[in-house]
Formats: C-alpha cells, structure tokens, sequence
C-alpha cells in the first residue's frame, strides 16, 4: 500500500491480503484483455520461420478476433481463461502483494523512510516481485499459450489439444517432468521483470503526484484510473518496443513441438532456448518476425494495466473498510 492510501485507512493490508486483493484484480482484467492475448498468439506463431513470412491466415490482430469469432465463438476468443485465472492469481499477487513489502525493506535497509517513493528502491521492489510471480506462474502460462494457439477451424503454429488445464498440467509433467513445466522460465522473468519494473513506480508516483497537488483526492476512482492510464500508455510503449521480441520468443519456446533424444528426454524440435529462437527468427523473418503480435500485445496490455491496478485499489479500500468496522 503507498503512503497516500495510508492516509484513508487506519492499517495497511498484510502481504497475503495484498496477494488476494492482487488476484482478484488480475483475474477482472484477464477476462477483458484475453481475447486480445489470443490474437497476439496467434499472430506471433503465424509464419514461424518461414521466409517472406510463409502463408499468412490472418491479416491482422482485428481480423484474428473476427475470424476467431466466426469460427469459434466466443469459446475461441476465450481459450485458455481458466489457466490465466490461476495465472493472474499467482503473478499479480506476487506483483501487487509483495512489491510494497520489498520497497519498503529496501527503503529501510538503506537507511531512508518507508514512506518515500525513490526511483531506484521502486523500480527494484517492482521488477524483484514480478519475477517472483513470473516463476510461479510459469507453468500455467505455459499452457495457457498452448490452448490459446490451438484452432479446430485455422490453426497456425504447433498444435497441443487438451481437454482442461488439468489435463494440460498432466501430460505435461508425464511427459517432461518439471522441465517441461518450466520450459522458457527464464524469458519469462525477464519480460515481466521488465513490465513491472514500469508498471508500478510510475503508477504509484502518479498517484502521489495527483494527491500531492491537490489534482485529485486520494481514495477517489477517477485518481486510480489516471494513474492507470499513465501506467498503461508507459508500459504498453515499453512492451511494444522492449518487450515484443521477449514475448514472442516465449510464445515460440513455449508452443514449438518435441522430440525423444536417446536418453529418453524431450527437446524442442526447433529452439534450444529463447535466445536461440529470437536469432532463428531473425535470420528467416527479420526483424518484423520479432514484432508479429505487437499491435495486439498494445491492445492487451494497455487495458489490463488500467483494469488491473484500478481494480485493486478499490478491492483493497474496500476491504479496508470492512475490517475496519467496529
């Protein structure tokens, strides 16, 4: 919790409500933003690998949604919402719960108050629990990718049909064990690291800002969605010119089809690891290979940020509220 939410409730909230009041959140804002995740999927595994960018099924992020929707309703433009609820959960928990905890540690290690929102202590708390929640959450979101690659009427990219995310989980671990689950960790840590990184400081130092100067007052709606708004446009710049190349990557890695070596193990038919991807992509699709989806990577991302950090204000005042009764 920021200093000017200390000054409407009595308490801060613990680390665990702050991880519940996260999710909660989280999963509001993946149930708008995960359409536009699918036809960013979508959109990054057309063409992979091919020169001149292969044969293309979709024209664009819009015209993924529309065809989506034609073909497979609104089951299409939602696959994969139930592994990104248990996702959100276990990512922006981590993000939202912990990162005051972390500043504040940091903060009070290196000798200043708790209370101050300096740059570097901020922008290390942020990018620390992203990547807490990243390697939590990899496992789900590594099949959340799958289900939402897959398409009965216009595939692109490698394949996977699974019944659940239970039955997705289980034939994973059958068949990898924990490296299956975990495959692509590393790129994923670092491109949440990143987005949180931009995601919170600016969030929260707008937020002061606006109470500060008297612009807005600190528990109202109108200030949380303004210094969203800033956050969203801030992360979704960052996203759309540093983070693409990660994501797609990712996407790659995550969705790319397997092979059984000698010794039993399973690999990645295509990419030994993310870099390895990015420099294979690059070689048969240039540089645009690296931005395919960005346009829907901006759509989803800037509107989870403003749904996402809103949402949690409010749940967290709310919540305040109510345990504070007498």
């Amino acid at each position: 919790m920021t200093s000017t939410q200390g000054q409407v409730n009595s308490r801060s909230v613990t680390t665990f409500e702050g991880f519940v009041c996260g999710g909660i959140a989280a999963c509001i804002a993946v149930t708008v933003s995960n359409p536009a995740e699918v036809a960013k999927t979508r959109m990054q595994l057309q063409g992979e690998l091919a020169r001149e960018g292969g044969q293309k099924v979709y024209k664009n992020a819009l015209d993924v949604l529309a065809k989506t929707w034609r073909n497979e309703g609104i089951r299409g433009l939602q696959r994969g919402l139930s592994p990104a609820y248990a996702y959100q959960i276990l990512l922006n928990g981590s993000r939202l719960g912990f990162y005051e905890p972390l500043r504040r540690t940091i903060n009070n290690a290196i000798g200043r108050p708790i209370t101050d929102q300096i740059p570097i202590t901020s922008v290390v708390a942020a990018a620390t629990s992203g990547a807490i929640g990243a390697a939590l959450g990899n496992p789900l979101f590594l099949v959340k990718a799958r289900m939402q690659a897959y398409s009965p009427a216009l595939p692109v990219g490698t394949q996977h049909f699974y019944k659940n995310s239970f039955h997705a989980l289980s034939t994973i671990w059958n068949a990898e064990k924990v490296r299956g689950l975990y495959r692509g960790v590393d790129a994923a840590i670092l491109r949440t690291g990143m987005g949180s990184s931009a995601q919170l400081p600016t969030y929260n130092w707008t937020k002061n800002q606006l109470v500060t100067h008297g612009i807005l007052p600190g528990n109202s709606v109108w200030t949380y969605l303004a210094s969203s708004s800033v956050s969203g446009v801030c992360v979704a710049r960052l996203s759309c010119l540093v983070m693409q190349p990660a994501d797609t990557a990712l996407t790659r890695v995550y969705n790319q089809p397997t092979v059984k070596l000698p010794n039993g193990r399973l690999q990645g038919t295509l990419y030994r690891n993310p870099i390895d991807c990015l420099w294979k992509t690059f070689k048969a699709e240039g540089l645009f290979g690296w931005y395919k989806g960005s346009t829907a990577h901006f759509l989803r991302i800037a509107p989870h940020t403003i749904v996402t950090l809103t949402a949690y204000d409010i749940i967290q005042n709310a919540y305040l509220k109510l345990v504070s009764r007498p």
